[in-house]
């Protein structure tokens, strides 16, 4: 059976793709060919596995019930290797809190007991696949999860392969300024998938997730965020997900998430950690440990620094099992 996990509000279902196949939909054994083949069944692993179904759901709830679908792993001892879907069946490169949910869901099957490489195989033509994350257990405040060592972020319009942007850092994007005058100051990050972080003077300037539910802007940040068809693929021809940041005390920013392929999210791994990543670049953080706020909760990011180099970026995430 599909298993749900939940890390810091964000749902994903966790299932293997032989109980997929076992379903009538047909995934192929290797992960590569897999994401090279995902327009032939994602959306049906989609319909099948994260619909609300006959059940009844809120008025106001999502389509599905879950913010995506993890598929895997491929094989019986790490490395392991697994897909993350989204809802609208694309493929994400990495997702923090999926792969904090993946690994636990290891965890309990008694397939992870100490640290390990995931790959994550997609097929976006502007980054290599699969993308490798090293995760390792541990406890943080008392907490038991994993530490994700995402590597050395990049920074700038290539890293992300911006289009039609200036090259003042961070600098604004048109399409985001013209929404809200007080959006026009913007970080280009990657961490393995790519991240536009929007910094603002104000918490009040900060979107509310109910408000980017809201079909006019959430159309509006829906072409922005997703690549074609489903958005205009500008600046980003691949999307790219969105993030604002204000500054709170000390090494702790407050950010809301916008994903590219999914929407307004009460969290995201990825997205805190490029938020981190900005925010530092910006003067606004230090270097060690910075808390990340988001509507689902607070996500520890960890900067490591030298000679004003930013060298990697860690994550730490715990996930629980939705019965």
């Amino acid at each position: 059976m599909t298993l749900f996990y939940d890390a810091r509000g964000n749902i994903y279902g966790v299932v293997s793709p032989a109980l997929l196949r076992r379903r009538g939909i047909a995934v192929p054994t290797s992960a590569a060919l897999a994401a090279s083949t995902r327009q032939a069944w994602t959306a049906s692993a989609i319909a099948s596995e994260c619909g609300w179904g006959t059940s009844p759901r809120p008025a106001e709830a999502k389509a599905y019930r879950c913010d995506g679908l993890l598929v895997g792993p491929f094989q019986a001892a790490p490395p392991y290797d697994l897909l993350i879907i989204n809802t609208d069946g694309s493929l994400a490169e990495r997702s923090g809190n999926g792969l904090t949910i993946f690994a636990q869901a290891l965890t309990d099957a008694g397939l992870m007991t100490q640290a390990c490489e995931l790959l994550v195989h997609h097929d976006k033509p502007d980054a290599l696949s699969p993308v490798a994350t090293w995760v390792e257990p541990a406890v943080h405040e008392q907490v038991p999860g994993f530490w994700l060592a995402l590597g050395q972020p990049a920074f700038g319009p290539p890293a992300v392969g911006a289009q039609g942007v200036g090259s003042a850092e961070p600098g604004p994007v048109s399409a985001l300024a013209a929404i809200n005058s007080q959006w026009a100051r913007s970080q280009f990050v990657r961490i393995g998938n790519p991240h536009c972080v929007t910094l603002v003077e104000r918490v009040s300037a900060l979107p509310d997730n109910r408000q980017m539910h809201q079909p006019e802007l959430f159309d509006a940040l829906k072409a922005i965020a997703f690549a074609p068809p489903a958005g205009d693929g500008r600046p980003c021809a691949a999307g790219v997900n969105l993030q604002w940041v204000a500054r709170a005390a000390a090494n702790r920013v407050i950010a809301r998430v916008f994903e590219r392929g999914e929407g307004p999210t009460a969290s995201s791994g990825t997205s805190a950690s490029a938020v981190a990543c900005a925010a530092w670049r910006a003067g606004w953080v230090e270097a060690g440990d910075v808390a990340v706020v988001m509507p689902g909760g607070t996500a520890p990011v960890r900067l490591q620094v030298q000679a004003d180099t930013l060298l990697s970026v860690s994550l730490f995430g715990a996930a629980t099992h939705q019965g």
